[in-house]
C-alpha cells in the first residue's frame, strides 16, 4: 500500500493543479495570470493559501444588484439632476461622458474647491466644519485609528452625535484591523451608526480580503466634502514612526506629504452620492432624503478662511472590483493619449497596469512632458522593490522619474496640461485600479489645474532625479535578478 506522505503528495499535487486550473479559467490579464499560476506551483502549501485569501475573484459576486444599485442612484438625483446653463467644454466633453455611461458620475458647475496638502492643513479644517455640522455628518474612510488624533475626531462627532446631528461611518475593517473593537463600539453608543465596510471573518476571509474600500470620503452637511488619500491617523499629521531612535523626534519618521481636496458648492452631490451608495453598501439602507442635497443658495455653514477656486466643473468618479470596467483607469488612459503639452503625476506607489503605463510611455514617445514623483523611501519595501524596475523602465522609455525626499509623500494626483486634474484615494497601481473600491474628484478648468500644477513642481523641487542615481539606473545582477523577481508578483499586491 502507498505511504501515507505520498497519498499526501499526491492529493496537494493535485489540489494545485486544479488551482491553476482555477485560475486560468477566470481569464484575467496573463501577466497576473501566469503570476499566480508560479506562485502557486512554486511556493510549496503558501502559494495555495495566498491565493485563497488574495487571489479568489468574487467580482461576479454582484453583491448590490444592478437593479437597487440603480434605484438608489436615481432616487439620491430626483430634484438637483438638472442644471441650468451647465456647459460642457468640448475638449473634456468625451471624457465626462465616458464616466456618466460607465458609473452615472454627473458632472457639477459651481464647485468651491481648495487644495489641502499636509495634515496641518487638513485637521484642523475638517474639525472646524465638524464643530458646525447641524444636520448630518458622512463619513467613509479606509483607516480609523486609534491613536490621539483618532481619539480627538471620535470625540468630536461624538459631541455631534449627542446633540442631535446624524454621524455616520464607513470604516474598512482590513484597515482597522489593529484597532480595537471597543474605539467603535464607543462611537456607537453615543448615537454614531458605524459599520464595517466587508467584515473579515473566517472563512468568508477568502472571498473578502482583496477587496478593499480605500475610499477617503467625508460630507458635512450636504454643503462640504473632503476626497483625497488622508486617512484618521496621527502619521498622517508627522509622519510614520521608526522603531529606533533614541529621542521622540528621531524615532518619528519622515514628515508626510498628501493632498486632500475640499469641497463646497453643488459638486458636494457627487461626494453625497457616493457614501449613499457605499452605505447601502454596508447597511442595505436607502437613505434618499432631500436634506442630503439641500439647496446651496442657503448656506448656514462660516465663509471660508481661506479663499477657494470659484466655478469649477467636477465628477466624482468611483471604481470597485464589481464594475466591468475599472472606471478611474479609463479615465487616466483617456487623459493620458489626450495631452499635447504635460503630464504630471504624484503616487506612492508606481506598478502601473498595462494600459497605463502603455498610454504614458506613447505620451513621453510623442513628444508630452511625461513626470512621475514618487517616495525616495517607501512605507513598503515590498512595494518599493517591485516599483523599481516599472521607474527605470519609464526613465528609459522618455518619462522623467523624481524620488521626493522631504518625507513620505503619498499625495496622489494627476495634472495635464494646464487644464485637466484629478486627486482622490487611487494609487497607479494594480490594486487601485482593478481590487479596491476607489473615489477620485476629476476637475475641469485652468485656475486648479494650475494650482495642481505649482504644488507638483514645488514637490519636486524637494526631490532627486532618478537619473542621477548610478546604483539604481545600473543596478548589479543580482539587485536586477531580486527586482525582476519581485516584479513578477506586482500584479496580484
Amino acid at each position: 500500500m502507498p505511504s501515507l506522505n505520498l497519498i499526501l503528495v499526491v492529493l496537494y499535487y493535485v489540489i494545485v493543479v486544479l488551482t491553476v486550473i482555477n485560475v486560468v479559467m477566470d481569464n484575467r490579464q496573463p501577466a497576473k495570470t501566469m503570476a499566480w499560476a508560479l506562485v502557486i506551483w512554486f511556493v510549496p502549501v503558501v502559494g495555495i493559501v495566498l491565493y485563497l485569501f488574495f487571489g479568489v475573484n468574487t467580482r461576479k459576486e454582484r453583491l448590490v444588484s444592478q437593479r437597487q444599485l440603480d434605484q438608489l442612484s436615481k432616487r439620491s438625483m430626483l430634484g438637483f439632476v438638472e442644471q441650468q446653463d451647465l456647459r460642457l467644454p468640448e475638449q473634456h466633453k468625451p471624457l465626462i461622458d465616458l464616466f456618466i455611461s460607465e458609473s452615472f458620475s454627473l458632472p457639477f458647475k459651481n464647485s468651491g474647491i481648495e487644495l489641502l496638502t499636509d495634515g496641518y492643513q487638513f485637521f484642523p479644517r475638517l474639525l472646524h466644519d465638524i464643530a458646525e455640522a447641524r444636520s448630518h455628518i458622512h463619513i467613509d474612510i479606509y483607516i480609523f485609528e486609534d491613536d490621539p488624533l483618532g481619539c480627538l475626531i471620535s470625540d468630536a462627532l461624538i459631541a455631534k452625535a449627542r446633540s442631535g446631528v446624524e454621524v455616520r461611518l464607513i470604516y474598512d475593517d482590513v484597515g482597522c484591523w489593529n484597532v480595537k473593537n471597543r474605539f467603535f463600539e464607543r462611537l456607537r453608543e453615543a448615537g454614531v451608526e458605524v459599520a464595517p465596510f466587508l467584515p473579515v471573518r473566517f472563512p468568508s476571509f477568502t472571498s473578502k480580503v482583496n477587496y478593499r474600500n480605500h475610499r477617503k470620503l467625508i460630507v458635512i452637511d450636504g454643503q462640504t466634502g473632503y476626497i483625497g488619500g488622508m486617512n484618521f491617523a496621527l502619521r498622517y499629521v508627522k509622519g510614520p514612526k521608526e522603531k529606533k531612535g533614541k529621542t521622540s523626534e528621531e524615532r518619528r519618521g519622515p514628515l508626510w506629504r498628501d493632498t486632500m481636496v475640499r469641497v463646497t458648492g453643488t459638486g458636494v452631490y457627487s461626494l453625497q452620492r457616493a457614501f449613499l451608495i457605499d452605505w447601502y453598501f454596508v447597511d442595505r439602507t436607502l437613505l434618499s432624503d432631500r436634506k442630503y442635497y439641500p439647496d446651496h443658495t442657503a448656506m448656514h455653514h462660516a465663509p471660508s478662511a481661506v479663499p477657494s477656486v470659484n466655478g469649477a466643473l467636477i465628477q466624482t468618479v468611483t471604481s470597485d472590483p464589481l464594475a466591468p470596467y475599472p472606471e478611474i483607469m479609463q479615465g487616466f488612459v483617456r487623459i493620458i493619449l489626450g495631452a499635447s503639452k504635460y503630464i504630471y503625476i504624484e503616487t506612492p506607489y508606481f506598478l502601473p497596469t498595462d494600459p497605463v503605463f502603455f498610454a504614458l510611455k506613447t505620451a513621453a514617445a510623442s513628444g508630452v512632458d511625461v513626470r512621475v514623483l514618487v517616495p525616495r523611501k517607501n512605507d513598503s519595501w515590498f512595494v518599493e522593490w517591485a516599483g523599481r524596475s516599472y521607474l527605470r523602465e519609464a526613465q528609459q522609455a522618455g518619462i522623467t522619474v523624481s524620488l521626493y525626499t522631504a518625507g513620505f509623500l503619498h499625495s496622489k494626483l494627476l495634472v495635464c496640461d494646464d487644464d485637466v486634474c484629478t486627486c482622490g484615494s487611487t494609487n497607479v497601481d494594480f490594486r487601485s485600479f482593478e481590487n479596491n473600491f476607489e473615489a477620485n474628484l476629476f476637475i475641469y478648468g485652468e485656475e486648479v489645474a494650475t494650482q495642481m500644477r505649482e504644488i507638483f513642481l514645488h514637490d519636486e523641487a524637494e526631490s532627486v532625479a532618478l537619473a542621477s542615481l548610478s546604483e539604481r539606473i545600473q543596478p548589479r545582477f543580482f539587485v536586477r535578478l531580486w527586482e525582476s523577481l519581485i516584479r513578477m508578483l506586482s500584479p496580484v499586491m
